[in-house]
């Protein structure tokens, strides 16, 4: 099968993320639970990951990097650890439901209120964001890029126009990898991450990066392997943030994933936007399809078939050409309310910076023969 769906989840893992996994399988201990060598073994590659995160996103330190399952998980302690009674967020238009429904939960339960910023033909103005900023706003929520279309906004200019006191967090899920997000420099205050996307590790690998000026309440309790004694959760992080096993294995694969990254990721972003460039300029040539995306170094491409329901024209590429696209919403819905395509939604076609013009040119193939028998 030829993979698309790679802005739902990396379909090829490299070989030293693979390895990585393999080993820490093999070998594997609780870290931080226990004072024998190999516990204190993978206490060690936990760090290393933590200090390689941080510096690859110009991050805080690593005792400001946390591991989560997803970037959902870290959303969700970035929004529902920050937000309190009586306090305001604004996010956008383009935001994932990790995103949203946090978000809406607090509103739903009288605890905090949102609101979300329009396209302005069909962009994400800076202005049109800090024009939502009440005297009560903390948080701006705002997206990498949009999983949707691969709009990338203007994190800088969004920065600087709000005021300095609202803290911004970016939801990293499509950007990471891709873009260089570069906290410190750009004024992020938190970063939250999807491993198994742009860095190349396998699922179950998450973070949140936070800067200085935050500090998020825990919204799950357990145990941190310090402070045994103490029923409440430790006050410093990471231990704050992290309750139970980690999982080491995913953290040992997005280790070696942000290496490639550092090495690699401006190439491969090139790539990517190479990929993007070639196949909006040949879907321009098929008329009964209508682009909804520009080309962008994320991989993400999104389109629609003039008669064609959206999910029916996935379904057809993959039983028919064995080619994996995603249809519908993409969990966006908002964003298919701003573009005009809700309720169906778009397919999106994403690419991984490992594909070619192979499967570029496979997939308009496949379009042109679903065109020509509509």
């Amino acid at each position: 099968m030829i993979y698309l769906d790679n802005a739902a989840t990396g379909g090829f893992k490299p070989a030293a993320v693979q390895n990585a996994v393999y080993a820490a399988m093999k070998t594997c201990a609780n870290p931080g639970r226990s004072g024998h060598r190999l516990s204190l073994a993978c206490a060690e590659r936990v760090l290393a990951c933590r200090n390689l995160l941080s510096d690859l996103f110009d991050g805080y330190g690593y005792e400001r990097c946390v591991f989560t399952k997803n970037c959902t998980e870290a959303l969700n302690l970035a929004i529902l650890g920050s937000l309190g009674k009586g306090r305001h967020a604004v996010t956008t238009c383009l935001e994932h439901n990790s995103v949203l429904r946090p978000l809406e939960y607090l509103k739903r339960e009288g605890i905090a209120d949102y609101s979300v910023a329009p396209l302005t033909d069909g962009k994400l103005l800076p202005e049109t964001i800090a024009s939502l900023v009440r005297e009560n706003t903390d948080l701006c929520v705002i997206t990498s890029a949009s999983n949707v279309t691969g709009q990338i906004p203007d994190l800088k200019a969004v920065r600087a126009a709000l005021p300095e006191r609202v803290l911004l967090v970016v939801d990293g899920a499509q950007g990471a990898g891709h873009l260089p997000l570069r906290m410190k420099e750009t004024g992020i205050d938190a970063l939250a991450l999807a491993g198994h996307k742009g860095l190349h590790a396998i699922q179950g690998a998450g973070a949140l990066l936070f800067s200085e000026r935050m500090n998020p309440r825990p919204v799950l309790f357990g145990g941190t392997g310090s402070e045994s004694y103490n029923l409440d959760m430790p006050e410093f992080y990471p231990d704050r943030l992290e309750s139970g096993t980690l999982s080491y294995p995913a953290i040992c694969s997005l280790f070696e994933g942000a290496l490639i990254v550092k090495a690699h990721g401006a190439s491969h972003a090139d790539e990517l936007l190479r990929l993007t460039s070639a196949f909006y300029e040949l879907l321009a040539s098929l008329r009964e399809y209508e682009a909804y995306f520009k080309p962008n170094p994320c991989g993400i491409t999104a389109f629609k078939h003039e008669k064609i329901p959206s999910e029916e024209l996935a379904g057809m590429l993959s039983e028919r050409f064995s080619i994996a696209v995603r249809g519908g919403l993409h969990c966006a819905p908002l964003a298919h309310k701003a573009l005009g395509t809700a309720p169906e939604g778009l397919v999106r076609a994403s690419f991984s910076p490992f594909q070619s013009m192979r499967e570029v040119t496979a997939l308009l193939k496949a379009l042109r023969m679903i065109a020509q028998n509509a």
